[in-house]
This record gives C-alpha cells, sequence and structure tokens, in this order.
C-alpha cells in the first residue's frame, strides 16, 4: 500500500489544496493530510478547527484521512507508515523552499521520498495568506476555498 503524507498549516484550506489532494488521491493508496502543528505560528484557526474544516471538504474523498501532528515531519511518516510526502508547487517562487525542506527530510529519513505535485493553472497564485487577506477585508473568497471556509471566515471576521 502506497500512503503518502500531505502536511501543512491550511490555514485555511484552499481550493489549491483541495486540487493537490484530488490528485494525490488519484496516484496513492492512501492520503493523510496532516495539519501540523507550529507553536512559534498564531494562525487565524486553531489546528482543531483546520481539521473540522478539513474533513468536511474532502468528505467524499475515499481514501483521504485528515489529522494533525507536532513535531517532525519525517518522525509522523516513520509513525503512520508513509513511504512518501506530498508537496504542492504553485509558482516557481515555491520552489527553492521546498527543495531544500525535501533534501532536509531526505538526509532526516532516506527512504521518504518527496513528491510536487502542481494545482491547477487557476489556482497557482491562490495561497491562505492571500484568502485570510481579502476576506479579513470583506471581499468575495468564494472562489478560491470551500463553501464551508467562506463560512469559517465569515464568522472569524465578524461578517455576514
Amino acid at each position: 500500500m502506497k500512503r503518502v503524507i500531505y502536511a501543512g498549516s491550511f490555514d485555511p484550506v484552499t481550493n489549491g489544496h483541495l486540487d493537490v489532494i484530488e490528485r494525490a488521491a488519484r496516484l496513492c493508496d492512501e492520503v493523510i493530510v496532516a495539519v501540523a502543528f507550529n507553536p512559534q505560528k498564531h494562525g487565524l484557526f486553531l489546528p482543531e478547527e483546520r481539521v473540522v474544516l478539513l474533513n468536511a471538504a474532502v468528505a467524499g474523498i475515499g481514501n483521504v484521512r485528515v489529522t494533525s501532528f507536532h513535531g517532525l515531519l519525517v518522525e509522523f511518516a516513520r509513525r503512520e507508515g508513509a513511504s512518501a510526502v506530498i508537496r504542492g508547487l504553485r509558482a516557481v517562487s515555491d520552489f527553492e523552499l521546498e527543495f531544500q525542506m525535501a533534501l532536509m527530510n531526505r538526509r532526516l529519513e532516506p527512504l521518504l521520498e518527496t513528491l510536487f505535485l502542481m494545482p491547477k493553472e487557476e489556482y497557482s497564485y491562490v495561497s491562505s495568506r492571500l484568502v485570510k487577506e481579502v476576506a479579513s477585508l470583506g471581499g468575495d473568497v468564494s472562489h478560491f476555498v470551500p463553501a464551508i471556509v467562506v463560512a469559517a471566515l465569515r464568522e472569524k471576521y465578524g461578517q455576514r
């Protein structure tokens, strides 16, 4: 069984994230979507809220499981028996950091592969940071995130 992990902050999950999840689910037996808990970062949504939003967003994909984790991704991958990590690449600007992380992960766990997937072109400029910025200013983000996330963002920002 080919089990892979798609890890990130997902604060919040975007349609670009979902596109990568769907692509990975077609290629692999099981995709574990893992919300990374980083005490250095203070996101808009708590990790538990992100898991709830992700579970709702991927409900129709049978071979996807959502969870959260603390610590090193390679340690989490070992515990889960994953053979690879999925990383999304939106633009060339993502590549340098992703490349460095992939090499570090390989050094820490030589058997763990990193697979890069690109979302559809229409999502190549969408980021959680931009979605939060537009939503905080009352803009319509319904083209960039699932409906459940639109509602959660409106609630966080006190909008109707």
